[in-house]
């Protein structure tokens, strides 16, 4: 099918809906007449310029048109199609089409020129030491930081394209001869079903990647930083980059991930282990200290020492609300500075989470309406709640959660509860890795990168709770 130019523009304009950000040029060149269809704001104009048009004005007719083409200076290779449709998928995901009349397809080219955010370390996971880049939303920005890592022709990528209106590039990455290929395929097939009309955010990707789409913990890695994902590709897994997102999914993953940390492999192994360890008593005390403070003042005070009796009866006494309904408000009021302090601006943002907190617990507390127990203790909860940020939204249901059944049933709801949960998670096997591992069920070779973990030089094997096709890294 040989192009018209006066007709193939009319139905690309018909297609855009002329929408006024799509530009159409024509122009008359030694190949006759000619025309460029790009959105404004994608193109870099003076490489339009100096690298196509220029150069087709000076290309004599004997020479044909895709040989000159693909000799050009210009980033990317030059594609022909013979489809419009095809053709104008390419231009709204900001590349240059070029028509020719009576050639026998369109050419594509890509002259981008977007503007985006430079790479700097990420807010959600600073470092003390270690690398300081972390992942910005340009997809193929973020593939390049993988590579600079992984120097090795089996890290592959596997672009594909989700979302019907959107047009969203998703890339699959993997190391081939070390991650299973079951995994590899099983992620591929996934994302292929994936039939929605936009993804602005790697998160509606991560639900169709879940093993369980309404469970309470994440089943899939996030991570901003690229020495944390080149790591984890590494040892056997899949990572995802979707355009757009500066958060980079993997799987498998597992539960202990998120009490790792990239800095406990840039430190030594008893400082990482000791860390490791607060980190599980901070998940510990967000999850069951507002609860069995709750249990122990309404149903089981006769537990307590008498001197630590005396001073909570004391602290409490006058206060008009039961400690079920105290613990709460007090849980409410908390959430509320929370949310408050992330959308306000930055700066008013701390002068909100910390006057507010201040004055509006102590006014509180000096007007009697709630005990500086539960403050005190809602306040360890909220700080503790942050040691293991992957799941942070778990964490602070189930402190709620836990709350509610110790208020009508005590320490043994709390002992039951406890039970179910750890039951539940037993139970969640996540792309063949068990959720729980390597503690439930135990794998011994893992064990050294547990609570306690080894110095890195006596990790010679890549994790047996994780399939993968090569066990051995030394």
């Amino acid at each position: 099918m040989k192009v018209e130019i006066e007709k193939d523009l009319q139905n690309l304009k018909r297609l855009v809906g002329n929408s006024d950000d799509v530009t159409f040029k024509t122009f008359n060149t030694s190949m006759g007449k000619s025309a460029v269809a790009y959105i404004d704001g994608f193109v870099d104009k003076q490489s339009l310029y100096f690298a196509v048009l220029k150069v087709l004005y000076d290309t004599p007719l004997s020479v044909p048109v895709y040989d000159k083409l693909c000799q050009l200076p210009i980033p990317e290779s030059v594609n022909m199609f013979e489809d419009l449709n095809e053709a104008l998928s390419k231009v709204l995901s900001g590349n240059i089409v070029l028509l020719i009349d009576g050639a026998e397809g369109y050419f594509c080219m890509s002259l981008k020129k977007t503007s985006m955010r430079a790479i700097s370390e990420p807010p959600t996971e600073s470092v003390i030491r270690g690398p300081r880049e972390g992942f910005i939303e340009d997809y193929k920005t973020n593939i390049t930081l993988l590579r600079r890592r992984i120097k090795n022709s089996n890290l592959i990528v596997s672009e594909t394209v989700v979302g019907k209106q959107s047009n969203t590039s998703v890339a699959v990455c993997y190391i081939k001869g070390i991650a299973d290929e079951k995994i590899v395929e099983e992620v591929k097939k996934r994302i292929s079903k994936i039939k929605i009309d936009g993804v602005p955010d790697s998160y509606y990707i991560e639900q169709y990647l879940s093993e369980q789409k309404y469970s309470l913990f994440n089943q899939v890695g996030i991570s901003e930083k690229p020495d944390v994902v080149s790591a984890k590709l590494l040892e056997g897994r899949v990572a995802v980059i979707v355009d757009g997102s500066p958060s980079v999914l993997t799987v498998p993953f597992l539960l202990f991930e998120s009490v790792q940390d990239s800095y406990d492999y840039y430190s030594n192994d008893w400082r990482a282990s000791l860390i490791r360890i607060f980190r599980i008593i901070g998940m510990v005390l967000t999850i069951f200290l507002p609860a069995v403070y709750v249990a122990m003042e309404t149903y089981h005070s006769h537990l307590l020492p008498l001197k630590f009796l005396i001073s909570l009866l004391g602290a409490t006494s006058g206060i008009p609300f039961p400690p079920q309904i105290e613990m709460l408000v007090v849980l409410l009021l908390f959430e509320i500075l929370n949310q408050a302090s992330i959308r306000m601006p930055r700066f008013l943002g701390i002068s909100l989470s910390i006057v507010g907190a201040i004055v509006l617990g102590d006014t509180a507390v000096k007007a009697g309406l709630i005990s500086s127990p539960a403050v005190l203790i809602i306040a360890l909860s909220s700080i503790g709640i942050f040691c293991v940020p992957q799941h942070l939204n778990s964490v602070s249901t189930l402190r709620v959660l836990f709350v509610c059944v110790a208020s009508v049933s005590g320490l043994y709801g709390v002992i039951i509860g406890a039970i179910i949960t750890i039951g539940y998670l037993v139970s969640i096997n996540c792309y063949g890795t068990p959720f729980t591992a390597p503690f439930a069920p135990i794998v011994k070779p893992d064990l050294g990168d547990g609570f306690l973990k080894a110095e890195n030089f006596n990790q010679t094997t890549r994790p047996f709770s994780i399939p993968n096709m090569n066990r051995r890294r030394k």
